[in-house]
């Protein structure tokens, strides 16, 4: 025997509005022992930046403590995390990158 589920009238009218789902601001973070040049590679390689770009970005990371390199939905923002902060291990680095909700 089917189970037949009725609507109920007052919920059967109403729209459901879903959202974009949030957005993560990927950052690195400065310390005193990465290597400028590293930083540049790291931006290119995980972000896509041109040499250009990815120098501005480490320049901020150099002088203001922290650069932006993207932002992304959270899946993504956690994957570029993880790849960069093995990769910088992996290069013996200290080199932190994190993410950030959006607000």
């Amino acid at each position: 025997m089917a189970i037949q589920h009725q609507l109920d009238p007052e919920l059967a009218g109403q729209e459901t509005r879903v959202g974009p789902p949030p957005l993560y601001t990927v950052l690195l973070l400065n310390d005193d022992y990465t290597p400028m040049e590293f930083v540049v590679v790291v931006l290119q390689q995980f972000f896509a930046m041109a040499h250009e770009q990815a120098t501005v970005v480490m320049l901020k990371v150099h002088t203001e403590g922290r650069g932006v390199c993207g932002v992304y939905p959270k899946d993504i923002a956690a994957t570029k995390v993880d790849e960069v902060n093995r990769f910088a291990r992996q290069h013996q680095h200290p080199l932190q990158c994190i993410m950030e909700v959006q607000e």
